[in-house]
């Protein structure tokens, strides 16, 4: 048979064709190359002299899936179901051929690669490689058998885990389950699946027994399966509210896993292709592609990154310890500097604690941690000793004027290429860079609390930040396994500002009759984490005061306070650090605070306002509006102008529901006509903190949306 192809290559060892796929960068499965697959092991089944198949791959990767650009833009299931027939056809051939093909699994095998390593007759693999059907994560449930054949070979207990959480086991915990039958050295692994073609040769092993559709050990009894799939569906119905693959992939196994797998598969297909069209599934998909392409800007391109390898964190509180946690985790040489020697013992206690959770876990040892900080991190009270540091990272008091002195006497020390991030999250970085001689070497690192666990890292361009800077900010942000939104400075950055929106209608409902709970339970019901009040309660409602204030004097009368947030900050009920806020923390479960309570109903009794009734959706249709409108705010002033990167900031900043794709995607999907409509509507009640946006106007008259597909 032929040896040389485009994305495969394929040695012949006694009688047995050694397949090694190539298809960068990580062996996934896009038409030309599953093609070509299936091509060559037609090839190789045709051939007399061939007797077996190994199908290995190369790197990192066995195969890590399919390309879901190529699902993406499909629309319907008419369209979507042939290609899915033809998949299942390929893998059947495999499965059902006349030899014996033995996976040798080298790297990650993910989604459609596990699919494909199952259909073998044999899975020999390296340890500590993953293995799983990760495809719930981006709506989808696995296509290509993956709820059929999983089951068979690990039991319906733990295919059911592995494909409804969508989490990869490593290979030494799949061969205890049966999903790997063998594991071996990276350097003996193709020669001991050539071993195993031996086997299958002269007989020891027999290719229909092994067939993995013929594996009817684990198929449980019918009440076996009914108990199991009734638990299932309780699990999935509390977890997984407002997706959809979740209930798509337990109802393909549970009315799978027949004696019959080829209707089965059938069904399976028609499940996937429900998910596929669905909109859950584009948001998911559309937010896994635009998370791998965040950073990647017309700005900086072909612009190298600075090599950063020694970094200082100023500041050991509870910002800078998370901090420098990634900072260890990412190989980094660490420097903590802080005002003296008792800040410095308490800033070193609280990095020890941010690692108690791996070592709870026991992902990590406490001598581990030890040789960590031994090796990497040294702590100093002298600003001198920072002069060889490649990034400074400054987490102290937010106060302007402290900030420019430190920045002031490190810019007198330190190299001139060595770059100044601030992790404010309020003050201006273009005024805080105007008394460097270069202000193009500072750039703003906004990260989320707690540091070390949030993925959201907001990349802030002051006025003079220059490319350079940016390119290695990103490439940081990377390292330190971030994703990285780039926006340009002004007031509470991007996503402060959008919460700020979105959230910011709770008070003109509450001052308009309509109860604090019903705002709480509808926020709740449309997908975020919290409400507006307990969110504040646990910011802390004095700093959302002055970040407010802050908004009223740098962006004018749109921002002024509300008359009723100026009563409840008077309160002095500051939220869960005071004791109580807009709940009252004292018992075992929050309740709402009667002061508070107090406050609203006397400036409603003032104003003659009486309770209103409000549906769940006219609620968060007003909080919406406003959201979508301050996005739409922040175009205009030159901000932020990709809506992909605004809703990535809001979805891993602040909880968004993945599953409605962001902000704008939401607007998108609601129709921008109705959007500006419902501003209207609510401009001529509330004021101007509603009123449109220009480019709202626009796109609603234009028919435009945010996605320009």
């Amino acid at each position: 048979m032929k040896t040389d192809y485009k994305t495969i290559q394929v040695e012949i060892k006694d009688g047995v064709a050694v397949l090694t796929m190539n298809n960068p960068p990580v062996n996934q499965l896009s038409g030309h190359f599953v093609l070509e697959l299936a091509g060559v092991i037609s090839a190789a089944f045709d051939d007399e002299s061939i007797k077996a198949m190994v199908l290995t791959g190369n790197g990192k990767n066995f195969i890590a899936g399919a390309d879901i650009r190529q699902i993406k833009d499909i629309q319907t299931k008419a369209e979507l179901l042939p290609i899915l027939n033809d998949n299942n056809r390929f893998l059947n051939r495999i499965e059902t051929g006349p030899k014996p093909v033995i996976a040798a699994i080298n790297g990650n095998c993910l989604g459609g690669g596990l699919e494909i390593a199952m259909c073998c007759h044999y899975r020999v693999a390296v340890k500590g490689i993953d293995l799983g059907q990760p495809e719930v994560q981006i709506g989808l449930i696995p296509g290509a058998g993956g709820t059929q054949r999983l089951p068979r070979l690990v039991g319906l207990r733990y295919a059911l885990e592995m494909i409804t959480i969508g989490k990869p086991i490593n290979s030494e915990i799949a061969h205890q389950r049966g999903l790997v039958d063998e594991l071996a050295k990276p350097e003996k692994l193709v020669d001991a699946a050539v071993k195993v073609a031996g086997r299958f040769i002269s007989g020891e092993l027999n290719i229909n027994a092994r067939a993995t559709r013929n594996r009817h050990y684990w198929i449980p009894s019918a009440a076996e399966k009914k108990a199991m799939m009734d638990f299932t569906k309780a699990m999935t119905a509390s977890q997984a509210k407002g997706y959809i693959a979740p209930f798509k992939a337990v109802e393909a196994i549970d009315k799978g896993l027949s004696y019959d797998i080829d209707a089965d598969l059938k069904r399976e297909a028609e499940l996937f292709a429900d998910c596929a069209v669905s909109d859950v599934a584009k948001n998911l998909i559309g937010i896994f592609l635009n998370t791998r392409a965040a950073g990647r800007l017309p700005r900086i391109e072909g612009v190298k990154p600075t090599k950063i390898k020694k970094v200082a964190m100023l500041g050991g509180g509870v910002m800078g310890s998370g901090i420098v946690n990634l900072l260890l985790k990412g190989g980094f040489e660490t420097a903590l500097w802080d005002i003296n020697d008792d800040a410095l013992k308490k800033g070193l206690a609280s990095v020890r604690k941010t690692f108690d959770y791996p070592i709870k876990k026991r992902k990590m040892k406490p001598a581990d941690l030890e040789k960590m900080l031994e090796e990497q991190l040294t702590t100093t009270s002298s600003l001198e000793d920072l002069k060889e540091m490649d990034l400074i990272i400054e987490a102290v008091l937010e106060d302007m004027k402290v900030k420019q002195d430190i920045w002031k006497k490190l810019e007198s020390i330190c190299r001139p290429d060595v770059i100044f991030a601030t992790n404010t999250s309020a003050l201006p970085i273009t005024e805080m860079a105007s008394n460097f001689n270069d202000p193009g070497r500072m750039i703003g690192l906004h990260f989320f609390n707690p540091a070390h666990r949030m993925q959201l890292l907001e990349i802030i361009c002051a006025a003079k930040t220059s490319d350079q800077t940016l390119a290695t900010s990103v490439a940081f942000a990377r390292a330190i396994r971030k994703i990285p939104i780039v926006v340009n400075d002004g007031p509470g950055f991007y996503v402060s500002r959008q919460l700020g929106g979105l959230f910011g209608g709770a008070v003109y409902l509450t001052a308009d009759g309509v109860d604090g709970a019903a705002i709480e339970a509808a926020i709740l019901e449309f997908g975020m984490p919290m409400g507006p009040a307990a969110l504040a309660d646990l910011t802390g409602i004095d700093i959302n005061y002055h970040v407010n204030k802050t908004f009223e004097k740098r962006l004018g009368e749109r921002y002024k306070i509300h008359p009723l947030t100026e009563l409840i900050f008077q309160t002095g009920c500051y939220g869960r650090k005071t004791g109580a806020g807009y709940f009252d923390y004292g018992g075992d479960q929050p309740v709402p605070n009667p002061k508070v309570t107090e406050v609203v109903q006397n400036y409603r009794r003032d104003l003659g306002v009486q309770p209103k009734a409000m549906s769940k959706e006219d609620i968060t249709d007003a909080m919406l509006a406003l959201g979508i409108n301050e996005a739409a705010l922040m175009m205009e002033e030159g901000i932020c102008d990709r809506p992909q990167d605004m809703d990535l900031a809001m979805i891993y900043g602040t909880g968004f529901p993945p599953y409605r794709g962001g902000v704008l995607r939401y607007a998108d999907k609601w129709g921008l006509k109705n959007v500006y409509d419902k501003l209207l509507t609510l401009e001529q009640q509330y004021g101007p903190r509603f009123k449109p946006a220009a480019l709202i106007q626009e796109m609603a008259k234009s028919g435009r949306k945010f996605y320009e597909e």
